[in-house]
């Protein structure tokens, strides 16, 4: 659309010279209201479309926040807190009943330069979300022994978001003053849903639901 722009009312005619146009914001005071209120309507839909997945995207997932481990006198313990939040699918399932597997691993290796890493600890703890709807209660379990029941979605996903302190190696399982490469990851075990499920789920990114792999260094001590 080709606007033409007037000279302003009081603004001195000789100004309006090839070297001295008026500015962009001057030329969208010229225009009539309804067109400004378009153009703006515009700008901000286009904004809130270019952000919106992100924003969905950052809400939605498995984020490693912190993890450490710490020699004791019953063995090498992993402690490790996540920011976990379930997409809409995943809330939908466990709702109509469908339990929910999350698989919490750590693998401990050595580096050595002349050959692989040396893998000295490989360990898995499976934390089973699920929800009755007849008590309308939800109950976690970790690894088929410790339960706990829960009145609210966000508290069930807190012991999600913290499983505790885990003693995942034996004392003397590690060398001592030799440095270690620790890896850790939580994410939703597909393989234990539904037959039925595991169909659908598969190529979903609502239920592909992984912190990925994060690693830190540690250099092993005795307790």
């Amino acid at each position: 659309m080709l606007v033409s722009v007037q000279p302003i009312a009081g603004y001195p005619r000789s100004k309006f010279t090839p070297d001295h146009r008026p500015t962009t914001a001057i030329a969208l005071l010229a225009l009539p209201f309804p067109v400004i209120r378009q153009l703006f309507l515009g700008c901000w839909l286009s904004l809130l479309l270019a952000i919106s997945p992100a924003l969905v995207h950052a809400a939605e997932g498995i984020e490693l926040i912190d993890a450490a481990l710490e020699a004791t006198d019953e063995g090498y313990r992993l402690s490790s807190s996540f920011n976990v939040e379930l997409t809409r699918s995943l809330e939908d399932a466990l709702m109509r009943g469908v339990p929910l597997y999350f698989s919490l691993q750590v693998e401990i290796s050595r580096p050595r330069w002349y050959w692989f890493d040396e893998v000295s600890v490989k360990a898995t703890r499976t934390i089973r979300l699920s929800y009755n709807v007849l008590t309308q209660q939800y109950r976690a379990s970790i690894d088929g022994s410790l339960h706990r029941n829960f009145t609210k979605l966000d508290d069930l996903l807190a012991l999600l978001r913290r499983p505790g302190r885990w003693v995942v190696a034996e004392p003397g399982a590690l060398k001592r003053d030799a440095g270690y490469s620790v890896a850790v990851q939580l994410a939703l075990d597909v393989s234990q849903l539904p037959k039925p499920i595991q169909v659908s789920a598969i190529g979903s990114p609502d239920w592909r639901l992984a912190s990925g792999w994060a690693h830190f260094n540690y250099r092993a001590e005795a307790k």
